[in-house]
């Protein structure tokens, strides 16, 4: 008897976990890679996906071989917007969606018809690059401050943007 109990106790455990839905799941991973980020204004990861298998990841970073921010420090740029406000922006580093695609080019792999899961809306650059690779859904957790002419090339292009979480990412130093 003693041991039907402990059966059905271990039954029970294995049958009430759920398995985290797909999203979710590779935002989990999006997270772990945006701990290898180079640059503490958005220590930000990327994840590529194709047929739920992933084939790219990306983090916020200098490039290969050059010094980084977290080395010697940002390279500041101030941006004077249409309707005359400013925003600060780290050119130092390349952008986590940019790494993603750029690991997939240099390994051979193909990004057409993928999803692409990332931290943050992507800026217009990332948002244009990520349509020219083929890239057909992008999964953003948070909002970006300047992410709005992102959403409407996205939905130019009929690339499938959906945000998670509906908070705007803030920096220090905006």
């Amino acid at each position: 008897m003693k041991k039907t109990k402990k059966l059905n106790k271990v039954e029970k455990s294995i049958n009430s976990y759920k398995r985290p839905p797909w999203d979710e799941y590779f935002m989990e991973i999006v997270h772990s890679v945006g701990t290898r980020a180079t640059c503490d204004r958005g220590r930000t990861g990327a994840v590529l996906v194709k047929d739920k298998h992933i084939i790219s990841t990306g983090y916020v970073g200098a490039p290969a071989g050059c010094k980084s921010c977290d080395d010697i420090g940002h390279e500041m740029h101030t941006v004077i917007h249409e309707d005359a406000t400013q925003s600060r922006h780290c050119i130092r580093t390349s952008h986590n969606e940019e790494n993603a695609i750029a690991q997939a080019a240099k390994m051979g792999i193909s990004t057409n018809g993928a999803t692409l899961y990332c931290m943050m809306t992507p800026c217009y650059t990332c948002a244009k690059l990520i349509i020219n690779a083929g890239i057909k859904r992008v999964v953003a957790e948070k909002d970006y401050h300047a992410g709005a002419r992102s959403k409407e090339i996205f939905k130019e292009a009929k690339v499938k943007y959906e945000l998670l979480k509906n908070e705007l990412v803030k920096y220090k130093d905006q």
